[in-house]
């Protein structure tokens, strides 16, 4: 898997705007969360879909990002969380154990 670190607040614009193409995903990671590493663990031994553009923040890093993030896509904050991004929208958002990728293969198809 390719992830792109996002690191900047300046960033979700571009996620929005790319995900009018291609949709777009977040992983928000706690490093210092257990669950947050099997579900990392568990989408990077598994087959991504080429159409989707995957974004990995650390949130111990930059939960100022995070909580942009929570703003900017009207989402409450999870950890771990994904967020699929179409046409400048969160589509789909899923934390903990209910993060996998066929799931997220469905929802990007859409």
């Amino acid at each position: 898997m390719n992830w792109i670190e996002l690191t900047t607040t300046e960033q979700l614009e571009t996620i929005k705007e790319r995900s009018k193409a291609t949709p777009q995903l977040i992983f928000k990671h706690s490093t210092r969360c257990s669950i947050s590493s099997v579900v990392r663990s568990r989408l990077e031994r598994t087959a991504a879909p080429a159409d989707v553009d995957f974004y990995f923040l650390d949130l111990i890093r930059h939960r100022n990002i995070s909580d942009k993030i929570s703003e900017t896509f009207a989402v409450y904050h999870e950890s771990p969380q994904i967020l699929l991004i179409k046409n400048g929208e969160c589509t789909y958002d899923e934390s903990h154990s209910g993060i996998n990728m066929d799931e997220i293969v469905e929802q990007a198809g859409r």
